[in-house]
């Protein structure tokens, strides 16, 4: 059962501890602040000094507050209210709480706009990006339907249309998520709301399961000075879907990130259409000047990465291509360019590096290893052979934060020696590491009656134990409290490492 509101500063159920930012916890302000907010109405006092509205906010958010939150923001003081910064932490915003308090945040806008306090409201940027949306549908607890970000906010800056518009009104900054649920309500609200009192700018606008027509139509009512970031997830897009959506992106000149996964561009086989796709393509991603991570995941595009980046007007500082189908030709190309001394992250995931494509990573690296920070070589078929060949230019990329070997088959014995190789790396936070290859029981893949499907061999779980234990142990042993190894490839997160 909950505490009485008013007579403790025990945490909520709903907010563990452990997820208060360093600093916030122990600090007495911030406890004052949550003794406070714990009292709903807030008690009738002079209003709070400006400064203190952010430990306040922060307080009412982290102990999921709603009510709280919406009278402080109906009076909030300064013209911006950036809720990452004064969070500090994107993890705080995923839990199901920070959902019911960011709608809070938002509904207070609203009312603002609609009770038409312009002369006592200073607000006008609401800034909630890098709140993760949730695509899942998943309902929050203390909801009725279905929760997600981007509908709230389509649904707020529509709404906010009936207030009466007068300028300035407030400015809403957010990342998208759109599919074919959401598309109508968004489309609506974008189209409408460029002129109202709540106008909503997009910074990072992600697509998946929609038309070519209803992405290019979201495309063109976006404000072209806001968006940093386009990501979408279409499968089969193809170079004829690209050569009709690309053209539309021209219109963003800050667009610095593009994420193409799955749209199963295949080149392997080269054609008279083929070569022109390649050049028109090529061409178009020569439009997006501040482009500085691209994501071609999943395409077929052997022997063909020269001519699709030949146009680019600045190097990458990002580059997935996992699963690609490379060539050796392809790796020797982003060697010798103006790349290699950029890239910051690169992705070669499901590529064969057993034979003849070790050299040419090994050289690639040679040429990345001042700027990279984070490598992905996951289901690449090393063995121990292969890592060891690579172990000495790993040890040179002094700046490595994460480094992603899942579902290469390496024994226990490679595991230790990349282990003391690499723990001197001292930016070195995350790797992600296979089930060692010792580890598997003796036995043939099994498969299922009626299926194609094999599955791996069972795992032996002692020596599984028996390895992880080994490994942490000279993990501990090394003094590097600030490393983590682990088998799990899910759950991490990815950074940004590029300026956004």
């Amino acid at each position: 059962m909950a505490p009485a509101r008013g007579r403790s500063t025990q945490i909520p159920p709903c907010v563990p501890k452990r997820q208060f930012p360093p600093g916030y916890s122990d600090s007495l302000l911030f406890l004052c602040a949550r003794r406070i907010v714990a009292r709903h109405p807030l008690p009738a006092l002079p209003a709070p000094p400006a400064h203190l509205y952010p430990v306040l906010f922060q307080a009412a958010f982290l102990d999921g507050r709603p009510l709280v939150l919406r009278e402080l923001v109906s009076a909030w003081p300064f013209p911006v209210l950036h809720l990452q910064r004064l969070l500090g932490r994107q993890e705080l915003l995923r839990d199901h709480p920070c959902k019911l308090c960011l709608q809070a945040v938002i509904l207070a806008v609203v009312a603002q706009l609609r009770r038409q306090l312009e002369d006592s409201c200073r607000l006008r940027v609401l800034d909630v990006t890098g709140v993760p949306d949730d695509p899942s549908g998943r309902t929050p607890d203390g909801m009725n339907a279905p929760w997600s970000g981007t509908v709230a906010l389509a649904k707020a800056c529509r709404s906010g249309t009936a207030a009466a518009p007068q300028p300035p009104g407030v400015d809403v900054h957010a990342d998208l998520f759109v599919n074919g649920t959401s598309y109508g309500i968004l489309r609506d609200a974008l189209q409408s709301g460029a002129a109202g009192p709540l106008r909503l700018k997009c910074r990072e606008f992600q697509a998946e399961k929609l038309s070519l027509a209803g992405i290019v139509s979201l495309l063109e009512t976006l404000d072209p000075s806001c968006v940093r970031r386009v990501d979408l997830r279409f499968r089969n897009l193809g170079l004829t879907g690209l050569s009709v959506i690309l053209p539309h992106l021209s219109r963003f000149p800050q667009l610095r990130s593009l994420k193409l996964q799955y749209s199963n561009v295949d080149v392997r086989r080269p054609t008279p259409e083929s070569a022109i796709g390649i050049r028109c393509l090529a061409g178009q991603l020569g439009m997006l000047p501040s482009l500085r991570e691209l994501n071609l995941g999943s395409s077929r595009l052997s022997g063909n990465l020269r001519q699709i980046l030949c146009d680019l007007r600045a190097p990458l500082e990002s580059l997935e291509l996992s699963f690609c189908s490379l060539l050796p030709a392809d790796l020797a190309f982003l060697s010798q360019s103006s790349h290699a001394a950029s890239l910051k992250r690169l992705d070669l995931s499901g590529h064969d590096f057993s034979q003849g494509l070790l050299e040419p990573l090994r050289l690639l690296l040679e040429e990345t290893s001042a700027s990279l920070l984070h490598l992905d070589l996951m289901e690449c078929r090393m063995a121990d052979a292969q890592l060891a060949a690579l172990l000495p230019t790993l040890r040179r990329c002094r700046r490595l934060r994460f480094l992603g070997l899942y579902g290469n088959s390496l024994s226990t014995a490679a595991l230790k020696d990349l282990l003391r190789q690499t723990v001197e790396l001292p930016d070195l936070r995350l790797v992600v590491y296979p089930f060692p290859a010792d580890c598997y029981k003796p036995e043939p893949p099994r498969r299922v009656p009626g299926s194609r499907r094999i599955y791996e061999e069972p795992m032996d779980g002692e020596r599984l134990a028996a390895s992880t234990a080994e490994i942490h142990q000279m993990l501990a042993d090394s003094g590097r409290t600030d490393l983590v190894w682990t088998y799990n490839p899910y759950g991490h997160g990815t950074m940004d490492y590029f300026s956004l």
